[in-house]
Parts: structure tokens; sequence; C-alpha cells
């Protein structure tokens, strides 16, 4: 049999993409062998999961795991090497302009016009969209209505990512990415955004986010995906991955499944032989 060539190709690849988009209306995203290189090394490694309507997905992984890339392949920002991506059932590279209106997204390193003020900024993202959430509702859920005249640049960090958040959710969208949505922020503001998703979901809003904080996650997140080199190492509910390990807490399983909870245990071993000799130490002063 002789080797494809040109259209043969192209049609191959037109077919496995059709494949993956499917009519499965409780579906909103699925990934069949997702592969991305850059260079010739995978950045993401035949990645495959689905992720149900109304569910919070979490990826997981360390920097450099192929978080961003991934989310990157399935906004259709980046094209993908092989595998293919179905977003409430299109192909985002094709259907981009009908998935902008039913798609969030909060980036990391999200950059906006100093200059700009609050309101101002959340009128002029109101205006790209066909329905449009009412973001003075979303100001004063997210406890920002005293900085709609506020100028970006007099925001906290902490703020601008609150604000970063609430401009995700003003497509009302059917689909919200949040890429370490609560990186910034202190435990009460934490909460808040927690609270805002948690009414998300209810609306059977899907949720993709990626998070560092296994507490976020362990509240959040219906399903997890933990990611390292690039590849699914570990998958399904919290409560699973936990019980397939042999720790009771999700950070520590989480380490376990990367392959580092003997450094974490040798780091806490010697944190506790430096708090004993702080310790010896302290007793000697006061005796002498």
């Amino acid at each position: 049999m002789g080797k494809k060539h040109g259209k043969e190709i192209e049609d191959d690849k037109e077919s496995s993409i059709g494949n993956c988009i499917g009519s499965n209306i409780k579906i909103s995203i699925e990934i069949s062998h997702l592969t991305k290189c850059y260079k010739g090394k995978p950045a993401v490694n035949d990645l495959s999961f689905s992720i149900s309507k109304g569910e919070v997905f979490g990826l997981l992984g360390h920097n450099g795991a192929g978080k961003s890339t991934t989310i990157d392949c399935i906004l259709g920002l980046k094209k993908f090497d092989g595998g293919c991506i179905s977003v409430l059932g299109m192909d985002p590279v094709k259907k981009r302009k009908e998935l902008f209106q039913k798609v969030g997204v909060q980036l990391q390193e999200s950059r906006y016009q100093d200059n700009l003020k609050v309101g101002e900024l959340c009128e002029e993202m109101a205006a790209l969209y066909d329905n449009p959430a009412d973001y003075n509702k979303l100001l004063e859920k997210f406890k920002l209505t005293s900085f709609k005249k506020r100028q970006i640049s007099g925001l906290s960090g902490g703020e601008k990512q609150k604000l970063s958040v609430l401009l995700a959710l003003i497509p009302d969208p059917e689909v919200v990415f949040l890429d370490e949505l609560t990186t910034g922020l202190d435990t009460a503001a934490r909460r808040e955004v927690w609270k805002q998703l948690r009414y998300l979901k209810e609306k059977k809003t899907t949720i993709f986010l990626t998070s560092h904080y296994m507490d976020e996650v362990e509240a959040l997140c219906d399903r997890v995906c933990i990611m390292k080199e690039g590849k699914d190492i570990a998958s399904g509910t919290v409560e699973e991955l936990i019980k397939n390990s042999p720790y009771e807490r999700l950070e520590e399983a989480y380490l376990w499944y990367m392959g580092e909870e003997a450094e974490h245990e040798e780091a806490e071993h010697e944190e506790a032989g430096h708090e004993d000799e702080e310790h010896e130490e302290a007793q000697h002063e006061a005796i002498f």
C-alpha cells in the first residue's frame, strides 16, 4: 500500500476532527488524543478527556506541565499537531466567532489599559457580546461597585484578579475558562469568588479551571486531571484520587502522583529537625 499524499492527508485530518465533533448535548468539551509540540518536544502528549455540561473540571500540574497550552488549543488560539477538540459541539478553530459569544475566558497575566476606568472596561467588554450579563450586578456580587470610576492602574493586584474573573463572566457564558483564578487573592476574596462559581454551577455553566491551591480544587471541582510533562498521569473525582493514593488529603495525594512525596516528607522532616534544634537551644538559654 503506497504513501498518502497531499489532499488525502488533509482529508484524513479533517475526518479525525469531524469524528470528535458530536451532537451530545450533555458534553460541553471533548478532547481526543490532543498533541501539541514545540520544536519537536511535546508540550501536550496524547491528552484525552470530556467535560459534562455544568461540571467543574480542574486541570492540575506544575508550571510547564502543559495546562495553558491545552487551554489555548481548546480555545482555538493555537494550532495543534494531532487529535481533535470539540467545544459545545463545535470545532474551536473553524467556529471561533460562534464560540466567542458562548465562552468566557480569564487567562493568566491579563493585561488592560491602565488609564481605563473599571466601569469603562466593563462597558467595552459588554459591547462585544450579543446577550451580555449585567456588569453592574457582577460588580456588586464581586464587591467592586465602589471601584467603578477608578482607573485600572489604581487597583491592587487582588482587585485586578477579581476584575479579570468578573470580565470572563460578562458574556454570560455557557463555558468559562479560569486560569489560576484566585492567585493573589486573600482568603476572604477567594471565598467570594468561590461563591460566585457555585452560583454559576447551579446555572449549569461549565467551568474549566486551573489552580495550584488544593483546598480550592477540593471545594470546587467535580473531577480533575493531573498533568505531568504534557501527559495525563491521573484523573477522576477528588475522592477517587485520594482513595487511589496512600494519603488522606489531596495535597499529599497530588505530590504522590507527581512523584514528589518523598521530597515533601524529607523537607518536612528537616523543618521538624530545625524546630527541635531551636527548641533545645531555647531551653538551654533558659536554663543558663
